[in-house]
């Protein structure tokens, strides 16, 4: 599962999700699926999330545990 801080980058730099939405291109609703964890933005998404924030991907989006030590690779 991948896991996100944007909820938490966003109160730190008091941006509503329209507004982030609007930084990013994407849509309000996008923003919120992303925080619930119901959708995982693309690279091109995460990078741009990244660049608002002034962090790298990996402070904003990081992969659960479980995932992490799986046998896939």
């Amino acid at each position: 599962m991948l896991r996100n801080h944007v909820r938490e980058l966003r109160a730190r730099d008091r941006l509503s999700q329209a507004d982030l939405a609007k930084l990013i291109e994407a849509s309000r609703q996008t923003i919120a699926l992303i925080e619930r964890g119901d959708y995982s933005p693309s690279v091109v998404l995460a990078l741009k999330i990244a660049r608002v924030f002034k962090v790298r991907v990996e402070d904003v989006f990081s992969l659960d545990q479980e995932e992490e030590t799986g046998d896939d690779a």
